[in-house]
């Protein structure tokens, strides 16, 4: 998690309450306890799927923040929800709009009860198709963000549509506090991934674009043992690489034939000493521990 200094700690003194399992609202709620809010986190009586899934992750999520089970189909549960929405300033929801609607968590409704309170509304899709079932996966697809058969390594869609939704959420407290009264605000995922997919789109990142392939100096290398990343991006960083490779000009061929010379941590510390921006590429392992 990112480190947020005291002084930076400005939703303390605010109460969010968060009715999210699995990914983007837990991680939005992560966040939002980070910025100083007191969190709390509402799940069913079976608990967050996350927690089964990976019990790290879903730990780290709910750090310093209050977990209670709730069934709010059950008469006394449901009044303790009330109860808390009363005290809340900020609510996230992570369900579809039409369950929110079955459970009387409407936004129309929410808000004739509780003057006091906003809404961040993580959804899959914009409207009109609020309503329509998805993951990450599945997001990712229709943007062009996956190379069959491989699965992606992050889950992208999740984790953007979070930050959109701590985003949406400052921007709804900050609104209440200058006097512009509370608000809604909807934030699909797939919009979220849309904005992280930019970059293919415009064909910066397509294969054969400038990001892509096309620039030798921005590319990846098989080394003697193992793979290196090289991002000699900007003129001068390409104009020492050269220097200091002893190259006349630094083509793709030439540059393959020397990464071979040495191994990928050996180029690694090489660079650093350099000050050239070259990592050597590492399976992703799991975070070390008190990390």
């Amino acid at each position: 998690m990112v480190e947020v200094g005291e002084s930076m700690k400005v939703l303390r003194g605010m109460q969010v309450l968060v009715l999210a399992v699995n990914v983007p609202g837990p991680a939005a709620a992560a966040r939002l306890h980070e910025l100083g809010a007191t969190v709390v986190k509402i799940e069913p009586p079976e608990g967050d799927p996350l927690a089964e899934a990976n019990q790290d992750w879903y730990e780290a999520f709910v750090s310093g923040l209050k977990v209670v089970q709730l069934n709010l189909k059950e008469t006394g549960d449901r009044t303790r929800l009330d109860a808390l929405l009363g005290e809340t300033d900020l609510l996230v929801t992570a369900l579809r709009p039409v369950a929110l609607e079955r459970l009387e968590l409407g936004w129309s409704e929410l808000h004739s009860k509780y003057p006091r309170l906003s809404q961040t509304a993580i959804v899959g899709y914009p409207p009109p198709k609020q309503n329509v079932s998805g993951h990450d996966l599945t997001y990712l697809a229709g943007l062009g963000l996956l190379t069959p058969p491989e699965l992606p390594r992050t889950l992208l869609a999740d984790l953007a549509g979070a930050e959109r939704a701590v985003s949406a959420s400052l921007t709804l407290l900050l609104g209440r506090e200058l006097g512009q009264g509370t608000g809604y605000a909807q934030v699909p995922l797939t919009e979220a991934a849309a904005f992280f997919a930019e970059p293919l789109r415009y064909g910066v990142t397509a294969p054969g674009g400038m990001l892509g392939g096309k620039l030798p100096s921005y590319n990846l290398y098989q080394a003697r043992e193992g793979w290196i990343s090289l991002a000699a991006l900007e003129p001068h960083f390409r104009q020492k690489l050269m220097d200091e490779l002893g190259l006349q000009t630094a083509d793709r061929e030439e540059l393959a034939r020397v990464f071979l010379t040495r191994a990928a941590e050996e180029w690694q510390t090489w660079a650093a000493e350099r000050d050239l921006p070259l990592a050597a590429l590492r399976e992703a392992s799991p975070p070390e521990e008190g990390g």
